[in-house]
This record gives structure tokens, C-alpha cells and sequence, in this order.
């Protein structure tokens, strides 16, 4: 009964958790230094230079929220497909 009414609550806020670590992963890849903008703009600035170097750490972050998220999903709402 109490899984019914959080359940749905934790997956959504999975949902955001997702987006936020997506956002994460991109903005602090190896990809994006080589990019002008980011390359003339934010690397020169130490707290960028921490943020970059977490960015196995963002990834785990996503890895696990979209697990979690999915079985989640799947065990509250079911699979749609069937």
C-alpha cells in the first residue's frame, strides 16, 4: 500500500535524477574541451577543472538512476507492452 502511493513519487524523481546526471556526463566530457567555447571559456577556471575530473563519477550517477528508474517503472506500473 505504501509502495503504491511513494513508488510513483520515486520514479519520477529518478526521472529528474536522470536528466540532471545526463547533463552531468555532457558538460563535463572529454568531447566538449575540444570545443572553442568551452576550451576558451570555462577550462581555464579551477572549479571546472574539478567538475571535469568527476566525470567517471557523473557517469556511475546516470548508470545507476537509469537502472533504478527502469526496474522501478517496470515493477509499478508494469510492462506496457503485454
Amino acid at each position: 500500500m505504501v509502495f503504491e502511493i511513494i513508488g510513483p513519487k520515486i520514479v519520477f524523481i529518478l526521472g529528474f535524477i536522470n536528466l540532471i546526471s545526463l547533463l552531468l556526463v555532457l558538460f563535463s566530457c572529454r568531447c566538449l574541451i575540444g570545443v572553442k567555447f568551452v576550451e576558451n571559456m570555462w577550462q581555464k577556471y579551477e572549479w571546472y577543472k574539478k567538475f571535469y575530473n568527476k566525470h567517471c563519477y557523473y557517469w556511475w550517477l546516470f548508470i545507476i538512476s537509469v537502472l533504478l528508474h527502469t526496474i522501478l517503472a517496470f515493477l509499478i506500473f508494469g510492462n506496457p507492452l503485454f
